[in-house]
Formats: structure tokens, C-alpha cells, sequence
């Protein structure tokens, strides 16, 4: 059960004032009868609301895959960039958020959501969920390094060492002329920047970052960078 302005403010209605101001109105309909108390209590799973005849179904969760862009920031709200949330043009709960970052300049996989427990399990590496990067690397990858990432990197400094877990390094190509490769990485962890340090720390520069794949939950194919969906039940029940 679930005070009436609060299942309207969810759902984006407008604030808890405007949306009781709209109940008070007698614009909100409950099972077809209008009810003009705020706190009236209601079944959000099986009662059917209306505002101005308009049915407003409630959701508790909502799960959006996003193939970020590059320019755009991993964040809720920013003053000064656009944010990963405003690009969600069809979202009705107003607390998504992402579900890990992305820095900036990378692209990908990006899981928009509300489910904080979800969340947690996906990120944090007491679970061991696989994430997996596509990469452009200025500098020849070698199996050295492969060897190097599969027992940890130290993307610190001398003085203060900052060990990474270790990370599965595939070469999927290598370009002697240019000097460019292509590498697929495999992580459970997420420490900052932690993708273009491991490499740094080889020699070498990330020139392109892409994220695949979370755990069960795969990019998209057919979304462009900005574009979004909702999560399919197949997926929801893998993650």
C-alpha cells in the first residue's frame, strides 16, 4: 500500500505539493471515483489511477539500457554537463541513477536505474561480476602484458603502490605500422580510471574505450551512442 501522492509523485506527476494540490482539485480518479485526500492509501499493484482521465500505471523500478556517448557524464545532475539521466526521455521515476560510471570520454554499456540493491550486487567486487571492455590501445599489447594484467597491475606509484585485481587481457589485433591494437579486458572491479592506468602502466595509451557487457547484461548491437531501451524480462532475470 502506498500514500496517493506519493504514487503520483513517483511517477512523475510533478512534486508532492503540485500533485496533492491536483488531488485536492479532484483530477485523480481511483478505481473510477474521485478521491481528494493526499494520504489515501492505495493498492499501487492492482488499483487503477487516473489523472484527468489519463491512466498512470505505477512502476517501482525501472531499468533502462543506455549506450553512452562520449562527451556526456555518468551522473544524476551537473551543472556545467549533460548527464547520462537527461538522455532517458521516457523515465517516470525521477531517483534513477547510474548504476556505476563511465567516464566521459568513454562509450557503452551503461545499466539506468532505480534499484539500489541491484546496483550494489552488479558493482560491488565482493560479487565478481565481469565487466568487459572493447579497447583501441596506442602501442603494440603484448602477451607479456596479458601475463602482467592476469596477475594484478600496480597503477599507483612507488611511494603509494595501488594494486588492481587481476584482469583477463585478450589481443583481438596489432598493427606494427601504426602502432595501434585492439584489446578486449575483463575486470570485477572499477577504480578510477582504472582501464587507461592499467595500460599506462604497460606504456601504452587508451585511445578509445568501449564497455560490452555487465555480468549477464550485453550492449546492444543496434543502439547507437544516446540511444536507450528498457530491459527486456530475459535480461531482468539473468541480472
Amino acid at each position: 500500500m502506498i500514500r496517493l501522492d506519493k504514487y503520483l509523485a513517483d511517477m512523475g506527476e510533478g512534486t508532492r505539493q503540485e500533485v496533492k494540490k491536483s488531488i485536492r482539485q479532484g483530477r485523480i480518479l481511483v478505481e473510477g471515483a474521485p478521491v481528494k485526500k493526499p494520504e489515501y492509501k492505495i493498492d499501487e499493484t492492482k488499483q487503477r489511477v487516473t489523472i484527468d482521465g489519463r491512466e498512470i500505471c505505477y512502476r517501482q523500478f525501472e531499468y533502462f539500457m543506455l549506450n553512452k556517448p562520449a562527451g556526456v557524464v555518468s551522473a544524476t545532475e551537473d551543472p556545467r554537463e549533460k548527464t547520462v539521466i537527461s538522455l532517458i526521455g521516457e523515465a517516470k521515476r525521477k531517483d534513477l541513477f547510474p548504476a556505476g560510471r563511465l567516464d566521459k570520454d568513454t562509450e557503452g554499456l551503461l545499466l539506468i536505474t532505480n534499484d539500489g540493491a541491484l546496483a550494489h550486487r552488479l558493482l560491488s567486487p565482493r560479487h565478481h561480476v565481469d565487466k568487459c571492455y572493447y579497447a583501441k590501445i596506442q602501442g603494440i599489447v603484448t602477451e607479456e602484458d596479458v601475463k602482467r594484467f592476469a596477475e594484478g597491475v600496480n597503477i599507483g606509484t612507488k611511494e603509494c603502490e595501488e594494486w588492481t585485481a587481476p584482469g583477463g587481457l585478450e589481443i583481438l589485433k596489432t598493427d606494427e605500422a601504426s602502432g595501434i591494437s585492439e584489446i578486449r579486458l575483463t575486470l570485477q572491479e572499477g577504480k578510477y580510471h582504472q582501464v587507461k592506468r592499467m595500460f599506462e602502466a604497460a606504456g601504452k595509451t587508451v585511445t578509445y574505450l568501449r564497455r560490452e557487457s555487465m555480468g549477464s547484461l550485453v550492449l546492444d548491437q543496434s543502439l547507437k551512442p544516446g540511444q536507450y531501451r528498457r530491459l527486456t524480462d530475459e535480461e531482468l532475470e539473468s541480472l
